[in-house]
């Protein structure tokens, strides 16, 4: 009768144990010294060896010619072990029998010395499966066995063993058998069972059991059947995988957000026979290979898996940011999670694979982070908008009066012509001083006059509001500084701002012809006058020419009110705000906000 692998290469000594030297070593140095304990616990993962270190403790502690602290295989108690014919070696699976019934028929068993070898062993396995009163029944005979009894209890699930069961044992974790470990133990039984098996196949099989050597054995017993070399390939295929270069292919166009390609791939693979299951644990494999690589390039080589090469993984990674591959590890591990309750397996991977290359499928933050992530790429890489697109940006006005304009005027600030109806013939531009003529003529001749002779062009640059503060201010230039005086703080703070200076600069040196500075004060001066018919009606005054002048300056007339800009409204014969402005000032503790 054929025997399978597992079970025929099951480990009968404590050196054969792969993996695990941390523990058999122990376990031999007390059976050497005989200072065995009376309760045991084995935990781990399956395939570790668990039951099989048990089944050599219990050889070890009736051997009658132990080598060393491991038991000797030869004598009579390690053959009927072996063989099972000895009642005093009992396995029990708590899995089906895990009532009270059956711990109080092992109490009830247990008092009885043994019938041949030095002690009773009591092998249960999967002990988290005991059930409440069963654990309370097993636990007074923890605590005080009779001198000929030992327990020896093996879980895969330590959380659900009670902490009164676990102060009564000597613990012991099983690792994970290393894939290495595990691929030089297969091409070991390979050779001895006359099994052509490669290396890169052996190393398939070993990172494909997840660190349980059961598992590597018993693929390995399913893939001896194939008539040639035991490959890397050939194992893929007899298997039902993908392998790693449809993998890396797979997740290439993922990782590039090309969605027509990656389920035309999928297609492909689910008609050549390959597991849907096993080519999304296959992902989120790589996936995590790329995320260690990306966290922890130096010192995380050591936990990848081994399947691809560092030259395919670095071409992967190279465009993939840590958020992109957690997000990706997240969406396969809940897809796996729900394989098992789904209905259709295809129809699963590919709503996998299309949220993978879009994460706005989430209807979660992944889209407003994936799109923060393309921004910041965009910034550091220094892209910028196209020269058409922010120039047809409209810009703001501002800026503009901002600064001094030592150049010519802006054209706004130009006099407003006279309408064509109109009969009054327009005042003739004031000349600007020769450049023989000394400046500081120009500026004494312009002392004083300039403000109420250009009010009425400074108020055709600015707003309705402007001009009724305008008003209420007086303005004298001086070396090149237009100083208004503004009579209290209101309307130095309605006044003193770009807009309101840009005007006063421009068509103040459109006047002079030479760079002007404004400056707002406070001051008792005497203000324009208050109503914009005063001051349109006033007559112009004539200006006195300078004293070292060869030729008098000609009479300026003031503009009439008639002529207002094209582009406003024509104003009203009295302005309503300069009446309330007019009202308020005669007011005490009255301010306009």
């Amino acid at each position: 009768m054929y025997q399978a692998l597992y079970r025929k290469w099951r480990p009968i000594t404590f050196s054969q144990v792969v993996g695990q030297e941390h523990i058999t070593d122990t376990l031999r140095r007390q059976v050497a010294e005989g200072r065995t304990g009376h309760a045991y616990l084995f935990t781990g993962t399956r395939g570790t060896g668990k039951t099989t270190c048990a089944r050599i403790l219990a050889k070890a502690i009736n051997c009658l010619h132990p080598v060393d602290g491991a038991p000797c295989n030869q004598c009579e108690a390690c053959r009927g072990i072996d063989e099972g014919r000895l009642l005093d070696i009992t396995e029990l699976d708590a899995a089906s029998n895990n009532g009270v019934d059956s711990v109080r028929a092992l109490r009830e068993e247990a008092v009885y010395t043994p019938s041949v070898l030095k002690k009773r062993v009591y092998i249960i396995d999967e002990v988290h499966m005991l059930s409440t009163p069963a654990f309370n029944a097993l636990l007074k005979i923890l605590e005080e066995p009779p001198e000929h009894l030992v327990f020896i209890l093996a879980t895969t699930e330590l959380h659900k063993v009670p902490a009164t069961i676990l102060s009564r044992c000597q613990r012991y974790s099983f690792k994970r058998i290393l894939p290495r470990d595990i691929a030089r133990q297969l091409r070991y039984i390979a050779g001895e069972e006359q099994i052509d098996l490669t290396p890169d196949g052996a190393d398939i099989l070993a990172r494909m059991a997840g660190g349980a050597m059961r598992d590597a054995l018993s693929l390995l017993d399913q893939c001896r059947s194939f008539e040639g070399t035991l490959s890397a390939s050939a194992i893929l295929n007899l298997l039902g995988l993908a392998g790693g270069v449809q993998t890396a292919r797979l997740m290439e166009l993922l990782l590039k957000r090309d969605a027509r390609e990656a389920l035309l791939l999928l297609d492909q693979l689910y008609r050549d026979g390959k597991d849907i299951a096993a080519l999304l644990r296959e992902l989120s494999d790589l996936c995590r290979d790329l995320l260690i690589l990306h966290t922890a390039p130096e010192g995380g080589a050591a936990l990848l898996t081994g399947l691809y090469e560092e030259k395919t993984l670095s071409a992967l990674g190279a465009d993939a940011s840590g958020s992109r591959l957690f997000y990706m590890a997240e969406v396969l591990g809940q897809t796996l999670a729900r394989l098992s309750d789904s209905g259709s397996l295809r129809t699963e991977a590919e709503l996998c694979l299309l949220k993978l290359c879009d994460e706005s499928l989430c209807g979660d933050l992944s889209a407003l982070n994936t799109r923060l992530e393309r921004l910041e790429k965009a910034a550091a890489r220094g892209f910028a908008a196209p020269a058409s697109e922010s120039n047809s940006t409209p810009a703001m006005p501002q800026p503009e009066i901002r600064q001094p304009i030592p150049s010519a005027p802006a054209p706004k600030a130009q006099p407003v012509p006279a309408k064509p109806e109109s009969k009054i013939q327009p005042a003739p531009a004031e000349k600007v001083p020769a450049p023989s003529e000394p400046k500081a003529a120009a500026s004494a001749r312009e002392d004083g006059e300039i403000w109420a002779r250009l009010q009425n062009q400074y108020k055709a640059g600015l707003r309705t509001d402007k001009r009724v503060f305008l008003n209420r201010a007086s303005g004298v230039l001086s070396g090149g500084v237009l100083t208004v005086t503004c009579p209290d703080d209101m309307v130095k703070r309605y006044l003193d701002c770009p807009e309101v200076n840009g005007v006063l600069q421009s068509v103040t040196e459109a006047q002079c012809g030479s760079p002007v500075r404004v400056v707002f004060t406070l001051g008792s001066g005497k203000p324009a006058p208050l109503h914009r018919s005063d001051t349109e009606s006033a007559p112009p005054k004539r200006t006195k020419p300078a004293p070292n002048s060869t030729e008098s300056a000609p009479p300026v007339p003031a503009e009439k009110p008639a002529e207002t800009p094209p582009w406003e409204a024509p104003p009203p014969s009295s302005d309503r705000m300069d009446e309330l402005l007019e009202e308020a000032g005669r007011l005490d503790n009255f301010n306009i906000k």
